[in-house]
């Protein structure tokens, strides 16, 4: 049974870690891995081959509603 709480070494949180590490570099006021890792755990419920998706599109849309507020 998979763990209730993501780590660092959830491959759909790894990747998604990744990725928008690249993408956000400089230009989000948020660290990235806490984002993620809260977006797979809201994700708790969705379907195992859905994650690597879900987490990281819903972390870059956390991440862009934060830089975006924080221009305000």
């Amino acid at each position: 049974m998979p763990s209730a709480t993501p780590t660092v070494t959830d491959e759909s949180v790894v990747s998604a870690i990744e990725r928008l590490t690249t993408e956000f570099a400089g230009r989000s006021p948020a660290p990235i891995e806490p984002v993620v890792t809260a977006c797979r755990r809201d994700l708790a419920g969705a379907p195992p081959g859905a994650l690597p998706e879900l987490v990281e599109r819903l972390a870059r849309q956390r991440l862009l509603e934060r830089r975006d507020a924080s221009r305000r």
